[in-house]
């Protein structure tokens, strides 16, 4: 059995991932606003899938991770989170994603936190 290395480059760079200048593309999810959806940073771990988080508007509020991202992706203190709040508790709020590191700097280096 003969195993190849499929990268046509030497660097071992696919030519598709990366912009002119070296860096990597980044594909960030904003938040959409007729969902009433901003961003948050999470701040504490309370337990029981429940986090409190500073939103974008200056509010802290309790964060409830979602089932849907509960086992696929790992929420941690200091991570950057989209979140939904309640229209009938406004200091509680539903966790909908999380961003990775090189999201976060793209939102940051783009002015959108």
């Amino acid at each position: 059995m003969c195993i190849r290395n499929n990268t046509n480059n030497d660097e071992g760079i696919d030519p598709n991932a990366v912009n002119e200048d070296g860096t990597p593309i980044v594909r960030v999810r904003l938040p959409r606003k007729r969902n009433n959806e901003q961003f948050a940073m999470a701040e504490l771990m309370m337990g029981a899938n429940h986090i409190r988080v500073r939103c974008h508007d200056g509010v802290t509020r309790m964060g409830r991770i979602k089932g849907k991202i509960k086992k696929r992706a790992w929420i941690r203190e200091g991570d950057i989170v989209l979140v939904t709040p309640w229209s009938f508790q406004d200091e509680k709020c539903d966790i909908v994603y999380r961003y990775l590191p090189p999201q976060a700097d793209w939102l940051r280096k783009n002015r959108y936190l």
